[in-house]
């Protein structure tokens, strides 16, 4: 068995055409045509029709869900093992995510702006916030990092979230850096492919693209939902302001979120008969442990650790110094995450896109049910504590000093000290050169 770890995620999933915007249908081409001719079997016409589609924004990828509609519901009413092998199916959803630069975008009916200076002119123009997606990987990529693939199966493909997100929000998207991803190879023709590390994190910023507040990590999509709308009342609270007038309104918003999630923190312990490191708390929420290790950063995201702790383990990191109690304490945290369990759940349309990923026949309806019963239960642990640890740090800093700082250094200090995966390490934490492999170079390839 042979494992091969990359950092590399250039490779898109197969069948999805990345075209570049364009600004007008410069065909003269009419609109509804282009989408018909999106999923021709030609890829220079279906190239062609997809970069004018893309270039009409939201609208183009409305085109698409219009001209095919029907198609769409017919394929999801078959089998997912049936979808999986058609040839129009393949098409369509590729022509789909290419328009919308999001994999799966069947499920969730999502436009995103990959050029920050078009989604602050459609934000300008709209008058709406922007939510800005930062991950590792690519979020039209199928091997994006673990929590932006729980994004599009737990957040976006929820009815509820995507029209939230489609009707107030200009969806913008940056990768921070590719996502490493692991091979293991079993010799035989068997293999098992995913990611390991990193983590994601939603900015909500006003029309110039200043920050107003941000959301770490996976939530369930009750809880997002309503940190989503805490933030879209601080940015209307805040849009006509300037200078300290805005500075003022901002700090009371971040100040007031501090007060309340302490005293629900407070409230939850009590219920859940539980008691948290108050100092250990601050002190994970805000680290500066030199060059951390992969095993340091997996704790930070519960739902993502579990699927990627025995990979870790394989490539060397399983005796590495402990963590603090607030992060190894899940026990504490699965009680206090069990009081927001309705936070969690999925609705039909993500149990549908869950499934559907499960196309095996090894994989009957019992143990789907299982894998998403874990998944919300999960989730759930993951929304606490992203909520009283990491997003309670980031109203701290965005009280302060951040305030006024632009997206870009905040990003930077959200990964460095937040994340533990700093942009100083390119390996992220994944090397262990003290540890001896019999491998040249510790397998190592530059």
């Amino acid at each position: 068995m042979r494992i091969k770890l990359f950092r590399s995620l250039s490779l898109l999933a197969i069948g999805l055409i990345v075209v570049p915007p364009m600004s007008s249908a410069a065909s003269g081409i009419a609109p509804k045509a282009l989408a018909r001719m999106a999923t021709s079997e030609n890829p220079a016409e279906a190239g062609a029709a997809l970069a004018e589609l893309r270039g009409l924004g939201p609208r183009g990828l409305d085109l698409l869900f219009e001209s095919y509609a029907g198609r769409v519901e017919h394929y999801l009413a078959q089998p997912a093992s049936s979808r999986a092998s058609n040839g129009e199916w393949t098409r369509l959803t590729a022509a789909l995510d290419s328009v919308s630069r999001q994999r799966d975008s069947y499920a969730s009916h999502l436009y995103w702006y990959t050029d920050f200076e078009q989604a602050r002119a459609a934000a300008r123009a709209s008058g709406k916030p922007i939510l800005s997606l930062r991950l590792l990987g690519n979020l039209d990529e199928e091997f994006s990092c673990a929590n932006s693939r729980f994004f599009r199966a737990v957040l976006y493909a929820n009815q509820q979230v995507s029209s939230v997100l489609r009707d107030r929000f200009i969806l913008h998207w940056k990768s921070v850096r590719p996502a490493p991803r692991v091979t293991i190879d079993f010799g035989d023709g068997r293999k098992i492919e995913s990611t390991v590390t990193g983590n994601s994190i939603h900015y909500i910023l006003d029309t110039e693209g200043r920050p107003i507040d941000a959301i770490p990590g996976l939530y369930g999509p009750k809880a997002f939902l309503t940190a989503l709308m805490q933030a879209e009342s601080a940015f209307t609270s805040s849009a006509t302001l300037t200078g300290a007038a805005r500075e003022a309104s901002l700090r009371r918003y971040h100040e007031g979120r501090m007060k309340a999630i302490a005293d629900q923190l407070e409230a939850d312990q009590s219920r859940a008969a539980v008691r948290l490191d108050q100092k250990a708390l601050v002190a994970e929420s805000d680290n500066n442990v030199g060059t951390p290790t992969a095993k340091q950063a997996a704790p930070l995201a519960i739902t993502k650790s579990v699927v990627e702790r025995k990979t870790l383990r394989l490539i060397g990191e399983a005796d590495l110094p402990t963590q603090p109690a607030t992060q190894i304490d899940i026990a504490a945290w699965e009680k206090l995450g069990a009081l927001h369990s309705g936070d969690a759940t999925l609705d039909a349309a993500s149990i549908a896109l869950v499934r559907s990923q499960y196309p095996s026949v090894d994989y009957d309806n019992g143990a789907i049910s299982r894998i998403i019963q874990n998944l919300e239960r999960y989730i759930a642990i993951d929304t606490v504590r992203n909520e009283y640890v990491l997003h309670n740090t980031l109203h701290r800093w965005l009280a302060g000093e951040w305030m006024t700082r632009d997206v870009e250094s905040l990003n930077e200090q959200v990964y460095a000290r937040l994340f533990l995966t700093p942009r100083s390490d390119p390996w992220l934490g994944l090397t262990s050169p003290d540890i001896y492999t019999g491998i040249v170079n510790n397998g190592i390839t530059k």
